[in-house]
């Protein structure tokens, strides 16, 4: 949905999941569950959730590429934003656990509303502990988070240029929990080719306004200091946007390396992958075109001016997004948990 460039991939469904936690696995390994679903029936439900509003570029890449697949005669996707409370982000949650019971009542919440055919989870902050919530466990709804995506086209464009660093940029909770360099360790990738770098507070920058002076500001902050971990030798890098909010400002990534001398970086992101993912297990086409239908649901409130600046974002890519993001559902008493947060 930006125009800076992106690397992108066509992973096999096994080759994401092969490297996730073992509950996480089960349930994301069950493809049949989604292909199912459209070969039975003429209309389908996807939900995307996120710890915030980062999620709503995949389903703007949903909604304007599903039409032409014609995989079913509807599709409704609907964004649900799993904040619990305003004030209150995952990142601010100290405990593991209470950030599970939290997304483990909206993931139910989701279940009850929608009886969605297919959970698209687009955060890796949410990700990382999915595999630890009852959803996971249950195995029910099939479930796919983004981390292993992202996981998968890292090892990619490490292939495609040999000898590169791997700059993993995140939330401060993605990058603590440190899954996708685990990962990719795991996966065969050296750990002095992988550098992570948090990116606190850059997410409601990016909300309040992608292009601003304060994003670029600290964006740029946050390439310096991830240079900063290099190698003493100058060699290529890739980097990684591991944050669903982090592509809305895509073009400030790449002048941000320029300025620090690393021209012509690799920037791969993916969010696109979601959309790769549910046209590959929609099948072949059954009908002329997919009537799409898209809503945005909140039990926080989203304020008109981050509706304003996400929505031009948006708006380039699928129209029906930004306006379901104008026109959002805000529901209170979606899911409730209690915290003793100190």
């Amino acid at each position: 949905m930006t125009n800076f460039r992106r690397v992108l991939a066509s992973v096999a469904l096994a080759a994401l999941t092969a490297a996730v936690p073992a509950a996480a696995d089960e349930s994301q390994a069950r493809a049949s569950n989604f292909a199912a679903a459209v070969a039975a029936r003429p209309d389908v439900t996807i939900v995307v959730t996120d710890s915030g509003l980062g999620g709503l570029s995949v389903v703007a890449d949903l909604a304007a590429r599903l039409p032409a697949s014609g995989i079913a005669r509807t599709a409704r996707v609907v964004f649900v934003n799993a904040l619990l409370d305003d004030a209150i982000g995952y990142n601010d949650i100290p405990k593991v656990a209470d950030k599970v019971r939290v997304f483990d009542a909206a993931l139910a919440a989701m279940e009850s509303r929608y009886q969605p055919d297919l959970i698209l989870i687009a955060c890796n902050t949410l990700s990382v502990f999915y595999d630890q919530t009852e959803h996971a466990r249950r195995a029910g709804t099939q479930t796919v988070s983004i981390v292993p995506m992202g996981v998968s086209l890292i090892e990619q464009a490490l292939a495609e240029t040999p000898g590169a660093t791997a700059v993993v940029f995140g939330t401060q909770g993605t990058i603590d929990a440190g899954t996708h360099k685990r990962l990719l360790v795991a996966g065969g990738v050296a750990d002095a080719q992988i550098v992570g770098q948090a990116c606190p507070k850059l997410t409601g920058a990016i909300e309040r306004d992608a292009a601003s002076e304060d994003t670029a500001a600290r964006i740029q902050a946050f390439v310096e200091e991830a240079v900063a971990k290099l190698p003493a030798k100058k060699g290529p890098l890739v980097a990684s946007l591991n944050c669903t909010h982090f592509g809305y400002a895509g073009p400030l990534w790449e002048r941000s390396f320029e300025r620090v001398g690393y021209p012509g970086v690799k920037v791969v992101d993916p969010n696109p992958l979601m959309t790769d993912l549910v046209l590959r297990e929609g099948g072949a086409r059954r009908y002329p075109e997919t009537k799409v239908t898209v809503e945005v649901v909140s039990k926080t409130p989203i304020t008109p001016d981050v509706q304003a600046a996400l929505g031009g974002l948006l708006r380039t890519t699928s129209p029906a997004t930004a306006d379901a993001l104008a026109n959002y559902s805000r529901v209170p008493d979606l899911f409730h948990v209690e915290l003793e947060l100190k």
